[in-house]
């Protein structure tokens, strides 16, 4: 992909940035910058794009983001509905490693840390025990007045670092390669994609919206995404099917249909194939469980 280099700014005399985000919807662009971002999503929910993967996101997700590694929240169709009176509110931190020094981070004590910054750069959603702690840290530390904040940042990390359920995101690191021409071209092709994923989008419609053509784009996305997109489409409608499942209790034959599947065989398989269960397994579970934001994580290659 070439997303958009984001220039994130620190203000007078900090190292680091911290604030809280409360937004009609959250920065509707595919982009990138050189600080890590870790971000505490208090409120909203969509669809989220992290270097390869595409997974929902919802309110309590806490994410660390490496650095250079593009991402994209796209908050769901109702947060854009003229009259809504929807918000999407988060807590973002930016840092850079460098913040710590040459070889702070090599010392042994820091190890721990050390190997989460590593991790990080495929991206990470962290889970389970030790998410509360982080999220009053954060807290405190948006508020903090007094004291030295990098220390507030070490503990901060120190805790996720101890967190025992992590998920890696992307499959592939991204280097800083980009240049401006393709981002505007790439984020109409996603914008596109999302608001008409329920119909069927055929080659040539997407391509004339990249404004490229139809053998062209073909080669042109897989070379960006490193997927075809066929599979990109196929992955935000077994998103879409699992959101519903998991949020509402209409039936599987209608979440097939409005989640673009016209072919109801075919939407069993290719659910099953990704999720390892069959629409109505899938459906019965989140029943019997509260929703807590396991929802899959797509980034294979059929």
């Amino acid at each position: 992909m070439k997303p958009q280099l984001l220039k994130v700014p620190k203000g007078l005399q900090k190292s680091f940035s911290i604030r809280r985000d409360v937004v009609l919807y959250f920065y509707n662009r595919w982009h990138y910058h050189p600080e890590l971002e870790l971000i505490h999503i208090e409120q909203g929910s969509g669809t989220q794009f992290v270097g390869d993967n595409i997974r929902s996101f919802q309110s309590g997700d806490l994410l660390l983001i490496g650095p250079n590694l593009p991402h994209y929240w796209r908050c769901d169709e109702k947060y854009f509905q003229r009259g809504s009176q929807l918000y999407a509110q988060a807590t973002v931190v930016h840092f850079s490693e460098e913040i710590f020094g040459k070889n702070f981070l090599a010392l042994p004590e820091n190890k721990s840390i050390h190997d989460l910054l590593v991790k990080a750069r495929l991206g990470m959603k962290i889970l389970g025990e030790g998410t509360d702690k982080v999220k009053t840290l954060l807290h405190e530390l948006l508020n903090q007045t007094n004291g030295n904040p990098i220390i507030a940042l070490m503990q901060i990390l120190e805790t996720l670092a101890h967190c025992e359920e992590i998920n890696v995101l992307s499959n592939t690191q991204y280097q800083n390669e980009y240049d401006q021409y393709d981002t505007d071209r790439i984020n109409h092709i996603y914008q596109y994609s999302i608001s008409n994923f329920q119909k069927k989008i055929s080659i040539e419609e997407i391509a004339e919206v990249a404004n490229i053509s139809p053998h062209s784009f073909c080669r042109y996305f897989k070379s960006r995404s490193r997927k075809t997109y066929s599979q990109f489409l196929l992955e935000l409608r077994i998103g879409h099917a699992c959101k519903l499942l998991s949020e509402s209790r209409i039936p599987v034959a209608q979440v097939c249909f409005e989640s673009g599947f016209n072919n109801f065989a075919n939407f069993n398989k290719y659910f099953k194939l990704h999720t390892g269960k069959s629409p109505m397994q899938y459906q019965k579970e989140f029943r019997k469980i509260p929703i807590s934001g396991h929802l899959p994580t797509f980034n294979t290659t059929l």
